[in-house]
């Protein structure tokens, strides 16, 4: 049980370590398509330490939570392929 803890509580560092490298990519990313790589990627990788929380502590409270960063992630990088793809993100359109 020990060595599961340990292992949980590692991938948990390497994790948030990664986190930082894509805030890194965020900021100093040469395209528009590296910086919404690198924002789903953080989503993903928020997901992966709620799931690692949730095992840690033995709960499957938070697993609500990780449907919830899962959704959002997927709505912003959608948003943000529509946004390079066609200059806006909402199109109002009428037939009047």
């Amino acid at each position: 049980m020990i060595i599961i803890t340990a292992v949980l509580a590692i991938a948990l560092f390497m994790y948030s370590v990664s986190i930082f490298l894509y805030l890194y990519r965020i900021l100093k990313g040469p395209t528009t398509s590296d910086k919404v790589v690198a924002l789903d990627s953080i989503g993903m990788n928020l997901v992966a330490i709620v799931a690692l929380l949730s095992m840690l502590l033995d709960t499957s409270a938070y697993l609500d939570v990780i449907l919830l960063i899962a959704l959002l992630a997927f709505i912003g990088t959608v948003s943000f392929a529509k946004f390079v793809e066609k200059g806006k993100v909402i199109e109002r359109e009428r037939d009047n």
